[in-house]
């Protein structure tokens, strides 16, 4: 029998309110593995709640005190790490390689979170005026709420609430309804950790669930990975309420292409950048621009390093493929959708993973990976971000087009560019129109300490997540002026 996950909240898990369910997959198989509430208001509502009782005391606990929690569950963490990256593959479908990578970049975040004592110091200036100084602490801004995507399963919950609860904040966090048996095995974690009851909660649910979290008065900040439009509803919304609000949306990334550039260790790049986790990443390089020449030299061998990765299921150790399957059987279906759309509008597909057959999983939601050319700005695949194993070729005479080119889309998450020239490459940086930059990189993708820096479409707000922006968005400033009279004799003030 199937069971249905289970809310924590105020420390204890509860079974969410009876209705409807959704099921929650092994993309390799096709099979189910739980079910999740379709929505559950009075369970969100719920965890608010036990979000504001727990926030006085937790928010008065010294940072040295929130930080040794971090430190008992980054050791859970990693005693269990291989656990983790299995269960992961399991509810996802990336390799096991991959889950890997994605567990490690969440346990980094935890390890930045771990020194938050340094991090929270505040700002003092002596003598501003006569006789006047001024001091700045930073505060932990209430009840925050994370909802994060499936593609993720460790390393996106774990951008947001490491953070928060370290810098004194409550937390409430609603996975992705697809991937949520990794965030239900991280707060076991941390619950077993020893911290006190109600500063992390977690909630099943979909879009009910989520506009209740949005719109709850006693809800502070929100944090958000997912799909743009998604992002821009959920960042107009929030702020509409009141809230401060960090909102991570999609992408389309650039990898120009230079005709000085190394062809194998691009070749290699690029693969790894437009199929790794089979393309479901904002950061995926999922658009190759070539200039001049390098259209010839490189297409055949990127054909080629593509056609031969193997494809297969990701749920057992032994026999890891090069890439496991997307999702959901939706999501199949949507990438298959916008590949017909892109080819009927001039698209030339030149490796097609449509057909792709797998043994002994043919349940499983496979798309092998797709290479689509001879593509206009125009093109449906060109403006739609596919998310999936599908890199769409362009190519540009000059480095000003192929940086028009980029531009055009509206995104601003990431873009690269593979080249032998210094002067070249600091070029691109400085012109390029994306808040993370890869040099020779596929995937310029960030680590804790930086902040993840998308622009455009990709992200709404002010504050981005991972880094010292991190730490100052689930802070506040509070600034002391203070004037000091002359003493009287013996005052404890005399300076």
């Amino acid at each position: 029998m199937t069971i249905t996950l289970q809310h924590f909240i105020g420390g204890m898990w509860h079974a969410p309110a009876a209705g409807p369910t959704r099921s929650v997959y092994n993309p390799s198989r096709g099979h189910v593995l739980a079910e999740v509430p379709e929505d559950d208001i009075v369970g969100a509502n719920a965890a608010v709640a036990a979000a504001v009782d727990a926030f006085p005391q937790w928010a008065a606990t010294p940072p040295s005190v929130r930080a040794r929690v971090l430190f008992k569950l980054r050791m859970m963490v990693a005693d269990e790490f291989d656990r983790l990256a299995a269960l992961v593959s399991r509810e996802h479908g990336k390799t096991l390689s991959e889950s890997r990578g994605d567990v490690q970049r969440g346990l980094e975040m935890i390890e930045f979170a771990c020194g938050i004592p340094a991090l929270l110091q505040g700002e003092s200036l002596r003598g501003v005026a006569a006789g006047i100084d001024c001091d700045v602490e930073r505060e932990p801004v209430g009840v925050c709420v994370g909802i994060t995507p499936y593609n993720f399963p460790a390393m996106v919950p774990l951008w947001m609430w490491p953070i928060a609860i370290a810098c004194g904040n409550t937390f409430v966090l609603k996975p992705s309804e697809k991937t949520p048996l990794t965030s239900v095995e991280l707060v076991r974690m941390l619950d077993a950790s020893g911290l006190p009851k109600g500063v992390l909660n977690l909630v099943h649910g979909g879009h009910e669930t989520v506009d209740t979290l949005l719109t709850h008065p006693d809800v502070a900040a929100v944090s958000f990975v997912g799909s743009t439009p998604v992002a821009r509803k959920i960042y107009e919304t929030a702020c509409r309420h009141g809230k401060r609000v960090q909102s991570a949306g999609g992408a389309k990334n650039f990898v120009v292409v230079m005709p000085d550039a190394e062809i194998q260790p691009t070749v290699s790049g690029i693969r790894d950048a437009a199929f790794g986790c089979a393309g479901q990443r904002c950061m995926a390089g999922s658009t190759v621009v070539t200039v001049g020449d390098a259209k010839s030299r490189l297409m055949q061998p990127l054909i080629d390093v593509a056609a031969e990765m193997k494809i297969g299921p990701t749920d057992e150790p032994a026999n890891q493929p090069d890439m496991g399957a997307v999702v959901s059987g939706e999501h199949k279906t949507r990438i298959h959708d916008l590949l017909r759309r892109g080819a009927d509008e001039g698209g030339n597909v030149v490796l097609d993973g449509r057909g792709v057959s797998v043994s002994g999983a043919t349940g499983g939601y496979y798309v092998g990976p797709t290479i689509v050319s001879e593509l206009s700005l125009e093109n449906t695949l060109m403006n739609e971000e596919v998310f999936g194993p599908v890199l769409c070729m362009m190519h540009a005479d000059t480095l000003d087009q192929a940086l028009d080119y980029s531009s055009a889309s509206g995104y601003g998450n990431g873009a690269s560019i593979f080249t032998s020239s210094g002067r070249t490459a600091n070029e691109f940086r400085r012109r390029v129109k994306a808040g993370m930059v890869g040099i020779n990189v596929g995937v310029p993708a960030t680590l804790a300490y930086f902040p993840f820096s998308g622009w455009g479409n990709s992200f709404f707000g002010d504050l981005h997540m991972q880094g010292r922006e991190g730490v100052m968005f689930f802070t506040r400033a509070k600034t002391t002026t203070q004037r000091w009279f002359a003493p009287d004799e013996g005052d404890i003030w005399r300076r």
